[in-house]
């Protein structure tokens, strides 16, 4: 077959997979789409943040092609928690329930059950991108690869050891470099700058400020938001739930858009809450965003999980507080017309990763170390007040038996696998670029 035969295939391909993924939600708001698919665009990097659903059916046997065999995982280590969208961006700041700032992975959207090496591979395959767009030279970024992978393995080992599964955190005091210096970031934001950024004072009282990515509701969907705000309260565990003098009294509310590449298309809204005083320095913003389908179910037998959950809001929040020790205490979920939504607080103390301070090889070695540490971490540890008992047994037990005494062979597969599927990313990103600008993805670039 020649080459434009095998790139109109892929092509194909490609469209395919984000037909299946992306079309009700093209159909709802082709503008979003359409600035989700010009961001993706940008850079292989940027497409393959998109396209997690493209990833597991490469991954899984969905394209057309056979599932490869992997050799590292059994009945336990291949069906655990897993974050589904492990790229090299979605790790940053957070403040936890116990009031600590921590950096760890976030987004949890698609998360889902699989196999622990489907973090590793999509984690391995971004670095590479990033490598090779930092024009970093293979044989350092392979070495990257194998520092991130090591740590994590190093990590899980750890577990096996320890009495408690949350007792590792990346903080203040055990962090330097650009991981720590996102903390010190974070530590200096103030929730009153958020709030005076986001809302208008009116006659004493915080309201959302307008704004072009600010809607104001009708009546009707208004009440609709505000039965589905009363029903998440209910879904905050009871550990975590403050005094209901004031707190959580409902100020204000809108619809919302302009939120990141994998929720593009997505009903949103914020919401402002009365914080813990009548003070307007501690109210609270709170995201409440439709959940979506998650890439990994589209892929594998989904019977067991999905009768587990009552809609993808409840499964998304459930994955979180099983993969990040100590949550967001505002977490929770709701269901309107029949879908399910996450609401969480638009929080102050949230700064990412800033890859783009990171130039030298030097430089990323003492980041993706920890970044692996911190995938172990997601692994291994569930949050004391998670609902879940999918999972009943210790991963990382599950993980280091699988691997056995392998690890230089599971090292060496993953990272082999990230930098030959970082070369289809890069091509595939050409053919994303011209199908998009000829108008073949459903909506066109016009």
């Amino acid at each position: 077959m020649d080459q434009d035969r095998r790139d109109e295939d892929r092509t194909e391909q490609i469209i395919s997979v984000l037909g299946d993924a992306f079309a009700p939600l093209m159909e709802a708001d082709p503008a979003a789409f359409r600035a989700k698919y010009r961001t993706m665009a940008s850079d292989p990097h940027s497409f393959y943040r998109g396209t997690a659903c493209l990833f597991y059916a490469d991954l899984l046997g969905g394209s057309g092609d056979a599932a490869a065999p992997d050799p590292f995982v059994d009945g336990r280590s291949g069906r655990i928690w897993v974050h589904g969208d492990l790229h090299v961006e979605n790790f940053g700041t957070y403040l936890n329930s116990a009031g600590r700032l921590v950096f760890d992975v976030n987004d949890f959207d698609e998360a889902y059950l699989g196999s622990f090496t489907w973090d590793l591979q999509r984690f391995a395959a971004s670095l590479s991108l990033i490598g090779w767009q930092k024009a970093l030279p293979a044989e350092a970024v392979e070495e990257l690869a194998g520092v991130y992978l090591h740590a994590y393995l190093d990590q899980v080992e750890a577990y096996r050891h320890s009495e408690t599964d949350d007792e590792f955190a990346l903080h203040l005091d055990n962090t330097d470099g650009p991981i720590r210096a996102a903390l010190v970031e974070a530590r200096r934001r103030r929730r009153v700058d958020l709030l005076d950024a986001n809302t208008t004072d009116v006659d004493g009282v915080r309201r959302i400020a307008d704004h072009p990515s600010v809607r104001r509701l009708e009546d009707d969907e208004r009440g609709r938001v505000e039965a589905a705000f009363a029903a998440y309260l209910e879904t905050i565990p009871q550990a975590r739930r403050h005094d209901r003098t004031v707190y959580y009294d409902l100020r204000d509310l809108a619809g919302k858009s302009g939120f990141g590449i994998g929720s593009a298309g997505l009903p949103a809204y914020n919401l402002l809450v009365e914080g813990y005083s009548q003070a307007l320095d501690n109210d609270v913003m709170l995201s409440m965003k439709q959940a979506n389908v998650p890439a990994i179910s589209r892929f594998v037998d989904t019977g067991t999980v999905e009768g587990y959950f009552d809609h993808e809001g409840h499964r998304t929040v459930v994955s979180q507080r099983a993969l990040q020790a100590h949550t967001d205490p505002m977490l929770g979920h709701t269901e309107m017309d029949g879908v399910g939504y996450v609401v969480a607080e638009v929080s102050p103390y949230e700064v990412d990763l800033d890859w783009s301070l990171l130039t030298e090889p030097d430089d990323v070695r003492a980041v993706v170390e920890q970044l692996g540490r911190a995938t172990a971490k997601i692994h291994c540890a569930s949050d004391e007040d998670s609902e879940h008992d999918l999972v009943d047994f210790q991963v990382e037990d599950a993980i280091a038996e699988s691997v056995g005494d392998r690890r230089d062979e599971l090292v060496a597969w993953v990272g082999e696998f990230g930098d030959g599927y970082a070369r289809r990313v890069r091509r595939d990103h050409q053919l994303f670029v011209d199908a998009f600008r000829d108008g073949r993805i459903g909506v066109t670039s016009v």
